[in-house]
């Protein structure tokens, strides 16, 4: 029988992080599981530590202040744990014009979106290397694709997860260690409600989080480069336009897309 695999994920209180791990649970792998609230956390070890027999570390952590990933990092450690799989999941975003918006609340998206991403990335990914096996997935978005007017940073965030995982993903090449890019569209989070996307018609055909979770699980597994899900044919479509859109017309399309529906 195969040893477990530890899987850390960041975010894992809602959303596509607890269907991420869950579905881990249900391999039979052991949890590292990383959110700021820690009922919804303990609430989730119970369950999966119950239903599947695993050992799940609880990590109760704020990513947007300067020093988390580390203490993450530290903390597994003290804990004697290895991790085999490192899924950052854990993102906001906030819709409305980029000078009327509370710069705390931007500043405060670049460091969980980005900074604790590139940071949570650079601490494990040595040992990835030293041992020369492990996975990591980013959770981006489709978002990334393009840049997205009323919620210029979130989209601006996500285009930086796809790059960075792409670049490093290269790198790796000669080694047995990949990562992926999980490029979401609309999916039934919270995330809708509290970026305010879900007054849009945006939302209107979310997919779940199940969903979107497994796509990107599966894709992890088989060290694919970027993973689309939660798209409809009609949005592939848009997504496929793009580069043939004049720029001006496509940020106008965007925009008007993101705008409150009467």
């Amino acid at each position: 029988m195969p040893p477990k695999k530890t899987a850390l994920i960041t975010g894992a209180s809602s959303g596509i992080g607890k269907e991420l791990a869950r579905i881990h649970a249900e391999q039979g792998g052991d949890l590292v599981i990383v959110a700021r609230r820690e009922a919804k956390l303990d609430a989730l070890k119970t369950e999966l530590e119950k239903k599947y027999r695993i050992k799940v570390l609880v990590i109760i952590k704020d990513l947007t202040l300067p020093r988390a990933a580390l203490e993450i990092y530290q903390e597994v450690k003290q804990a004697g744990g290895e991790v085999n799989y490192l899924i950052n999941n854990a993102g906001f975003g906030g819709r409305g014009k980029f000078h009327q918006r509370d710069w705390k609340q931007d500043l405060a998206m670049l460091n969980l979106n980005v900074v604790a991403l590139t940071a949570l990335t650079r601490f494990f990914l040595p040992d990835f290397v030293k041992r020369n096996e492990g996975r990591i997935l980013n959770v981006s978005s489709t978002a990334g694709l393009t840049a997205g007017p009323l919620q210029a940073v979130y989209y601006a965030t996500k285009a930086y997860v796809t790059s960075f995982s792409n670049a490093i993903a290269e790198e790796l090449h000669d080694t047995k260690v990949t990562v992926t890019a999980l490029l979401p569209g609309a999916t039934e989070t919270e995330f809708a409600s509290t970026s305010g996307m879900d007054k849009t018609g945006l939302f209107d055909h979310a997919f779940s989080a199940r969903t979107v979770a497994k796509d990107g699980y599966n894709a992890m597994l088989a060290g694919k480069l970027n993973i689309i899900s939660g798209v409809t044919f009609t949005q592939r479509m848009m997504m496929a336009a793009i580069p043939l859109t004049p720029k001006k017309i496509l940020l106008r399309q965007i925009r008007q897309m993101q705008e409150i529906k009467p």
